[in-house]
């Protein structure tokens, strides 16, 4: 980055500050230390980092763990009597009391269990099918296949032609309406009608270009987790460095009572587990 302060006069020592628009960024002009994928990941890692708890803890979920019905934030809670500890997370709304939702109450152990189980899965999955997972993934986002893939492709191409051929028709209609060969009243008729054409097609055609982008980053994405999935191949325990590597989110939802009542002991809870670059992922039977 160039141009960052500048000297007000040559005769005052002091320099100021210059404005953003003053500033000047020429990007890789020198040797990378590390690559921008590595550089990204590591400053969402940053922001995720959180202070220490009245308990002079970070918990291993802290910033990752949402309610699922308000979108809240999670907060790490410990219920400690002569006899044991138990940790637990709760809605942040309902413990501030800012919105009106349940406690959405989950144990740390639980939680821990829960999350370390699925992860186990879904990198021995990887780590042994690797070629298989790739195309799991792509398929499990929207737009995936390759064969609905080929047929915007063709669609985007046709558009695409159709609009340079609207674009040739517009000059020899403007061409034709100089030269009089045709009425100012027929000229407005049929390039109102070309425009309304080629505008819906440009429209069409962005929409078309958007999905397949999204398709290709599908695929970037799917490698770059497995990056992650190379890099721990077995874990032992679950490590706050691990999980924010391995995870974007984890959502909960309310538990429900299997045995119909309202405190009963058989109860069952639903976590959602968004991993890093590529969100839920839906192992094969």
């Amino acid at each position: 980055m160039n141009f960052k302060t500048e000297k007000v006069s040559y005769k005052v020592k002091q320099s100021k500050e210059n404005p953003e628009e003053k500033q000047a960024v020429f990007e890789n002009h020198h040797e990378i230390i590390i690559d921008r994928e590595t550089w990204e990941r590591v400053q969402e890692l940053r922001k995720q980092r959180k202070r220490p708890n009245r308990y002079d803890e970070v918990g291993l979920f802290s910033g990752i763990v949402f309610c699922a019905d308000c979108g809240s934030v999670m907060y790490q809670q410990r219920y400690q009597t002569d006899k044991r500890r138990q940790d637990c997370y709760i809605c942040g709304s309902y413990k501030k009391r800012t919105a009106d939702c349940t406690a959405h109450f989950i144990r740390t152990d639980l939680l821990t269990a829960g999350v370390t189980e699925n992860l186990r899965k879904v990198t021995s999955y990887a780590a042994k099918h690797e070629a298989r997972f790739m195309k799991l993934l792509t398929e499990q986002t929207e737009d995936g296949s390759k064969r609905r893939n080929a047929a915007k492709k063709k669609e985007l191409e046709a558009a695409e032609k159709r609009i340079a051929e609207l674009s040739a028709i517009f000059k020899r209609l403007y061409e034709d309406s100089v030269t009089g060969r045709i009425s100012d009243e027929r000229f407005t008729e049929l390039s109102a009608d070309y425009e309304a054409e080629q505008k819906e097609l440009k429209e069409r055609a962005a929409v078309l270009q958007g999905e397949l982008s999204r398709t290709l980053e599908a695929t970037a994405n799917a490698e770059k987790f497995m990056k992650v999935v190379r890099k721990y191949t077995s874990f032992e325990e679950l490590t706050p460095t691990l999980l924010r590597e391995f995870v974007e989110k984890i959502v909960i939802h309310e538990s429900e009572a299997l045995d119909g009542k309202r405190r009963g002991k058989l109860r069952r809870q639903e976590i959602e587990i968004y991993y890093s670059f590529v969100g839920k992922v839906e192992l094969p039977d």
